[in-house]
């Protein structure tokens, strides 16, 4: 594939099909991000957002997780070494938790609620629970080997 394609994918440049109407709107989708129990799975065969064995909402964590947003498309580049298109969320998930966030959690899915709930990504962590306190989920840098997203 071309390299320049990888990044345009990213941007939303090319409707491979003619089933998929033409986005009129030069807006970025919304994003979320949700936290699922270890009773999920939630994994790389997973297509959409789905409410089934998500964290129990408490004070600070709402049913469907949290809007999310991506590093601006002109400051995602492609590496001319690798030929890797790459982007990484703006700024790290983090939830104030007042109660208890559980039951035990090990992972978050990022999906797009503009585009049908799909997903986008999972990704994995240590299992635990948050009691009156505070989850940060910290975001990688935003290069070719350690983006959130890698496309090479």
């Amino acid at each position: 594939m071309c390299t320049s394609f990888k990044k345009e994918l990213l941007t939303g440049q090319h409707v491979l099909t003619a089933t998929n109407p033409a986005r009129t709107v030069n807006t970025a989708d919304v994003f979320k991000a949700a936290l699922y129990t270890t009773a999920a799975t939630v994994n790389a065969t997973t297509t959409a957002y789905s409410a089934t064995n998500e964290v129990t909402p408490v004070s600070g964590y709402t049913a469907g997780g949290k809007t999310v947003a991506w590093i601006a498309p002109s400051s995602a580049p492609v590496s001319a070494s690798t030929g890797t298109a790459f982007t990484t969320l703006s700024a790290s998930i983090v939830w104030t938790i007042a109660g208890t966030l559980g039951p035990v959690f090990d992972c978050v899915l990022i999906y797009n609620s503009s585009q049908g709930n799909k997903a986008v990504s999972v990704h994995t962590f240590t299992a635990q629970t948050i009691t009156n306190g505070t989850l940060t989920l910290t975001m990688p840098t935003s290069n070719a080997t350690t983006g959130l997203l890698r496309f090479s």
